[in-house]
């Protein structure tokens, strides 16, 4: 034997937070230390094995696959603990064969589909058995189950155990694992493990239990430990590894394990006989469900059949005729034919047909499939490729095989109705999600290490914010080795310095470089989807998610490298606005349908000019509404056009557009034939598609060779780039006499907007769906913003700034009502003949959806609710609780009934007690004589609340319960008298953070608002400061105030709730959250537009057409004829929208202020 070593039990990054070594890193390491193999046996997973093994082959080492399982001490369904054993044993399988790799997959896999406990995916003696073909067995580290019985003192226990190993893989597939890290446990079991072993007949093999590349790592090794368990480096009693377990030479591991001979020599026969070859294809379609169709015709045949169909459809038959058009479908079927898709397109389009069918709003397109005529024939795609100018080739290209990548957006609420759908016509078992690794972020390893080191909060968040944590750019890559913490500390000179002037932050640093980008956990891709031709677990280790979702232990990457069929089911909020709108439009326009609107609707066009696009899809961010605002949209190529340019880089074209759009300038073309390609988009190439025009009409490429070189482009690759100027320039002059000189001049133009160029495909679809929402806010709002509303209906903060909105719309938002409300928001017009929106049920805190949904119900079999008591007596108690009831009466949507919300809200005990009382003789079949007789009841007797009047509570508590439970103010708001102030340009919207452009640091934004709270506070060192929320009629915000804004405002009286203020903020993005955090500075009151009275001027009083009748005035009338006196009355008429109407009482309702008058006219005062 010779004198290498191979290392058989090593943990990566992929044993999460207890590994440290990166794959790659793991192959390089083996390959310059002369060893010919290396495995990896990652706790309980084969997350990594696809990496592993292009890892391995790449630096020329044999890949060895394996996994330290976890071993039930009884069988996999006993969830419970036994005295005296672990609740899982480890223990080392390795895959010597194809089919020992198989057989390892489907073990793990049953291991993490059924027998997780702990979050432990354990397997017991069974499973070992049915899967134990191919596969060699070492008999784990200290953890293991014959080191279990020796540490316990049990010999014959271990000799039993270890028996049934041999029994299990046979005496030649049997190792027995000795580790040496000068361990008491380790010592105290060896001498037994090389008895047994001497007993039975089995080699012994050596092994280090390998977590980390190299001893120096052992320190940043010990704080990823503290991360993942909690514990700060300090903690006397934690986990912690000996510096022992790195990946030692083959002369250190020979070395230590001298006294033990054959169990070094054992690791490179092991090695030896390990061949595992795993077949990664990602352009082969083998693995791929195979449709079938519904007449048994052969699928090639079958799919030309269905896009002749789809195309009459779609242009009716003449057109359809037409030689261009049938010109490219053949191409394109051909194309698919020859590259084996036929299957992915059928299953495409049924299950996308089969979303249409159950009412399920399916997205235009998405990405590049929109420029397949196939994909738009068979209803993959609703945009015409043919109208948009749109490419097969940016889809799918015969000159580069590689599969199509058909990604489709469904309603978000029912996406999950497709998938279901899916597994259950392809197997439940051959249908699953994608795993997705979240890694050690820059940001985020700084904040960690900081903490696990016992520095403060302020320590690591400090550190935090001076990184940027944007992407490293390709040149970079190589520079900084992939850390995005190396460029910042070479090129931020704050960073830097920082970092230098303290020996703890140079100790953070270092740990932090160690650990960046290392994973860190588990989640489930937001939208892939694999389809299998047989059971996954034939194809890839399978494991669960949170849910209990079947997800594949590959990532997306790898499925692709291993050939499966992938999908993106995404789900797009927007198009389940959309549907919701539309059905509400059907209701008085039954044949509405929003993909045959007018694409040159003129009102679409003006709101978006005026940048009213709140809602709109996509174009509603503050930058995105100036841009609206200057380009001026005149056709839905505008939009389209908006969509690709507003992007970093390309975003430097819009005035060099604007320019020419306008005719203060001329476009510049090089060549008349580019004219043709960039003409209509003012000289500029804004999309891949005019970049594979360009190279086909001036130097003659395919459009498939164009699309080649737009890669190439994209990839900057010196060599590719040198070679494809010349194909260009040759094919310049031989296609067109285009001299050298000005074929590399366009070359280069073309170049420079290669590397900016955005997928026209995908730019079209979203444009449609954007114009689509424009389209009906323009012409049906109330319908469009009642849709809006239902899907965020669990956002109070969105929904209060969607309802601002409506008022800046004129669109009145009529309060709950148990008679009149929805469960969701809903059009409605009002006793005015106006369209308003009356809020839905669902939406109101804590009643939940069952409840308001039951209510719905009775109210609909049996008529509209009486009174209070009435409603509680017809709904079951346990539905409708007092909980629920009193939440109803805060949000006013027991109102109609007549009683003031103060005096239902005090009887509900009695109510409540009497309708359960009622319920329980009915169920009990406790009649009375006159049910049994069929006698009309008696009417009801008043309510207590009449007979003892309760004084209504004040305004500013029934504002308060509003926004508690409805999340804005329904009859009033706090700030009413400041709408014209708060509302003006001058100040920014809290609830609109998100559209700031917080790019520069040292800006200061405007804001104005009311206090709602103020918590004072103070550092550590004893100086005071404040956190202020504060909201405005969009929403509200939290708002930091340092100690020389917060002093002088809170000496000066202005911290209080209820007070109106106006401050200038800096505005930064939460790091954690993503959200906003704003810090305060120049705070004052804020002052009304119109002066303040202060007892002097008129009474104002005011009246909301949503509650107020002419009950109220009869009120005000009998008050104010108490009270006479020389100061005059005015009334405001005011709708939720905030129009006003203001009327002069007549002289003979003047009268004389008093707090007597004020109490009486509480509820109508205008504060």
């Amino acid at each position: 034997m010779s004198a290498s070593f191979v290392h058989l039990h090593v943990h990566t990054e992929f044993s999460l937070l207890d590994g440290m070594i990166r794959t790659k890193d793991l192959a390089k390491r083996a390959a310059e230390l002369g060893m010919p193999a290396v495995a990896m046996t990652d706790h309980g997973n084969l997350y990594g094995a696809v990496e592993f093994y292009q890892k391995c082959k790449e630096a020329g080492v044999k890949p060895i696959f394996g996994c330290e399982i976890y071993l039930a001490p009884l069988t996999m369904a006993d969830k419970k603990d036994l005295v005296g054993r672990k609740r899982a044993t480890h223990m080392t399988l390795l895959a010597e064969t194809n089919e020992g790799w198989s057989n390892l997959s489907k073990l793990v896999s049953k291991g993490h589909l059924e027998g997780l406990y702990y979050g432990k995916p354990r397997v017991d003696r069974s499973v070992l058995r049915e899967f134990s073909k191919g596969i060699i067995c070492l008999t784990g580290c200290i953890s293991g189950p014959v080191n279990e019985w020796l540490l316990a003192g049990d010999e014959q226990k271990a000799r039993e155990t270890l028996a049934e190993l041999v029994e299990i893989y046979g005496r030649e597939n049997t190792y027995v694992e000795i580790h040496r890290h000068d361990l008491e446990p380790q010592r105290r079991v060896t001498p037994g493990l090389l008895k047994l072993a001497a007993e039975s007949g089995l080699k012994t093999v050596a092994a280090n239990d390998v977590h980390f590349l190299h001893r120096s790592d052992h320190e940043a090794h010990d704080v990823m430990i503290c991360i993942g368990t909690g514990h700060l480096l300090i903690d006397e009693n934690r986990m912690r590894y000996t510096p022992e377990v790195h990946f030692k030479t083959a002369e250190e591991m020979r070395a230590l394990f001298a006294e033990i001979p054959g169990a070094c020599d054992a690791t490179l026969e092991i090695a030896e006989r390990c061949n595992v070859e795993l077949k990664l294809d990602a352009t082969s379609s083998e693995k791929y469900p195979q449709f079938g169709t519904p007449d048994g015709s052969p699928r090639e045949e079958y799919l030309m059949r269905v896009c002749q169909e789809g195309l009459a459809k779609r242009y009716g038959e003449q057109k359809a005729a037409q030689p261009d058009i049938q010109e490219r479908l053949k191409y394109e079927v051909d194309t698919i034919n020859g590259m084996g898709f036929a299957s992915y397109f059928l299953i495409t389009a049924d299950f996308i047909q089969w979303a249409r069918d159950h009412d399920i709003p399916v997205g235009p397109g998405r990405g590049s499939a929109a420029g397949s005529l196939v994909a738009y024939a068979m209803g993959i795609t609703d945009i015409c490729p043919l109208q948009f100018g749109l490419l097969f080739e940016r889809f799918l290209n015969p000159e580069r095989i590689s599969p199509p990548d058909v990604d489709i957006d469904f309603c978000q609420s029912r996406r999950a109705e497709v998938i279901d759908y899916v597994r259950k016509k392809y197997g439940e078992r051959s249908v699953s999600h994608i795993i997705t690794y979240g890694t050690m972020g820059a940001k985020s390893v700084v904040r960690d290490v900081a903490r696990v080191m016992g520095l403060s909060y302020g320590d690591g968040d400090r550190l935090s914010k001076l990184i940027d944590p944007k992407p490293l750019e390709k040149d970079d890559k190589k520079t900084y080795q992939g850390s995005i913490l190396r460029r910042e500390f070479d090129k931020n000179t704050e960073l830097r310095e920082t970092v230098e002037a303290s020996s703890s932050y140079q100790e953070l640093w270092q740990y932090a470089l160690a650990l960046e980008g290392l994973n860190r956990n588990v989640g489930i891709h937001a939208a892939g989807i694999v389809i299998g031709d047989r059971e996954l677990d034939e194809h890839v280790p399978l494991t669960r998610g949170n849910e209990g979702e079947v997800v594949t232990q590959y990532d997306m990457g790898a499925i692709t490298e291993v050939g499966l069929l992938k999908m993106d089911f995404l789900g797009l909020r927007n198009l389940t606005v959309i549907h919701e709108a539309v059905q509400h439009i059907r209701k008085h326009k039954p044949d509405f349908t929003i993909e045959k609107v007018p694409l040159d609707d003129q009102p679409t066009f003006e709101i978006l000019n005026r940048g009213e696009t709140m809602g709109v899809f996509q174009l509603e961010s503050g930058g995105m509404v100036e841009t609206c605002r200057k380009y001026q949209i005149e056709k839905i190529d505008d939009i389209i056009d908006l969509l690709a340019l507003y992007r970093p880089g390309a975003m430097q074209f819009i005035d060099q557009m604007l320019d020419v759009k306008k005719g203060r300038k001329k476009p510049l073309f090089e060549h008349p034939l580019l004219e043709q390609v960039c003409g209509n988009t003012y000289g500029v190439m804004i999309y891949q598609e005019q970049v594979q025009n360009a190279a086909k009409l001036l130097a003659g490429y395919t459009l498939g060779g164009a699309d080649l070189l737009r890669r190439a482009m994209g990839k900057k690759d010196p060599k590719k780039m040198a070679e494809e100027r010349g194909k260009f320039v040759e094919g310049a002059e031989k296609t067109n006499g285009i001299g050298p000189q000005l074929a590399s001049q366009i070359f280069d133009k073309i170049e420079m907007f290669a590397g900016y160029g955005f997928n026209k495909s995908h730019s079209a679809c979203y444009g449609h769906i954007s114009y689509w929402t424009a389209y009906l806010k323009a012409n049906h709002p109330v319908e469009f913003m009642a849709a809006l509303l239902s899907n965020e209906i669990h956002n109070t903060d969105k929904i209060g700034v969607f309802v601002s909105e409506c008022h800046r719309m004129g669109i009145e938002i009529l309060p709950p009502d148990l008679n009149a409300s929805q469960l969701r928001f809903s059009p409605e017009v009002a006793l005015n003949g106006v369209k308003g929106i009356r809020y839905g049920l669902a939406a109101i805190k804590n009643c939940g959806e069952g409840a308001m949904a039951a209510a719905i119900t009775e109210r609909e079999h049996n008529g509209p609710f009486a009174s209070l008591d009435d409603f509680s007596a017809r709904l079951d108690s346990k539905v409708v609780n007092k909980r629920i009831l009193e939440n109803l009466v805060k949000a006013g949507a027991l109102d109609w009934t007549g009683e003031t919300r103060a005096g239902m809200f005090n009887r509900l005990e009695q109510v409540v007690a009497s309708a359960s009382s009622a319920q329980r003789d009915k169920a009990s079949g406790q009649v009375s004589l006159f049910d049994a007789l069929d006698f009309a009841p008696a009417p009801a007797a008043k309510s207590a609340a009449n007979e003892t009047p309760v004084e209504e509570w004040s305004k500013d508590d029934r504002l308060a319960h509003e926004k508690e439970l409805l999340g804005f103010y329904v009859t009033g708001h706090p700030l009413d008298k400041f709408r014209g102030v708060i509302d003006s340009e001058r100040y920014k919207r809290l609830g609109l953070l998100d559209d700031l452009d917080v790019s520069n640091p040292r800006d200061r934004f405007p804001f104005a608002g009311m206090i709602r709270s103020v918590d004072s506070k103070v550092t550590k060192t004893g100086k005071p400061f404040g956190v202020l929320q504060i909201e405005d009629f969009t929403g509200n915000a939290e708002v930091m105030l340092w100690g020389e804004t917060f002093v002088p405002a809170r000496d000066a009286g202005l911290l209080e709730p209820g007070r109106i203020i106006k401050l200038k903020c800096a505005v930064q993005v939460d790091d954690r959250t993503g959200g906003r955090r704003l810090t305060g500075y120049e705070l004052a009151e804020l002052k009304p537009k119109r002066g303040s009275s202060n007892g002097k001027g008129p009474l104002e009083l005011m009246l909301w057409t949503t509650r107020h009748s002419e009950m109220d005035l009869l009120e005000i009338r009998n008050a104010l004829a108490k009270h006479p006196g020389p100061t005059p009355v005015l009334l405001h008429f005011q709708n939720s929208a905030g129009r006003r109407v203001t009327v002069a009482a007549n002289e003979s309702f003047s009268i004389k202020r008093s707090e007597a008058l004020e109490t009486a006219l509480d509820r109508w005062l205008e504060d």
